[in-house]
């Protein structure tokens, strides 16, 4: 995956506050970025936090949409459609503050079940579990921001997935790994 440069991760994070303002705002939706870039199907999530409390986190862990699409779709849906939070208000957004992360495609990680924990390097990689009809993930930056090591992440990822810490050692579970390009403001 090529990476973005630092302006193109800019005008990520821009294009999600100007997709925000307008849609909470009442106007019509900003157009992408210019830049081949955003014409590249990314996965990519988007995170609102007030005062460094999670506000919202929605996103594609595969690249199924074009960036510049997925941004707004994600921006979108972290702001009115995350389950645990009701919808931001026009009032909340000067408040907000908005991350995006850009994604690698998810690779399983390879090896003994039991091993796994040697394979995943906190801050650096986003794990995703899934098994038992569920999944869940959890983006890099979350390990470093609790200074978890890697059998915790690995946990905890479990528990974001509903099932049990330590799942991760099983053959029935499956564990994905991705890495992630952080752009905030």
């Amino acid at each position: 995956m090529e990476l973005l440069s630092e302006e193109e991760g800019r005008d990520a994070v821009r294009f999600a506050r100007q997709t925000l303002e307008e849609r909470i705002g009442g106007g019509n939706a900003p157009l992408p970025p210019s830049g081949a870039v955003f014409a590249d199907l990314r996965g990519v999530f988007v995170t609102l936090t007030t005062g460094g409390d999670l506000r919202g986190c929605i996103g594609y862990p595969y690249p199924v949409l074009p960036l510049g699409e997925a941004v707004r779709e994600a921006a979108i849906a972290a702001a009115t459609g995350d389950p645990r939070f009701p919808p931001v208000t026009a009032a909340e957004l000067p408040r907000i503050t908005i991350e995006v992360t850009v994604l690698t495609v998810p690779a399983p990680l390879n090896g003994a079940p039991e091993d796994r924990a040697a394979g995943v390097i906190p801050g650096r990689h986003g794990l995703i579990v899934s098994g038992r009809g569920t999944g869940g993930l959890l983006l890099p930056q979350v390990a470093t921001e609790y200074g978890w090591d890697a059998a915790t992440f690995l946990d905890h990822t479990c528990r974001k997935a509903g099932l049990p810490p330590g799942c991760w050692r099983r053959n029935d579970i499956d564990v994905l790994t991705f890495e992630g390009q952080i752009f905030h403001e």
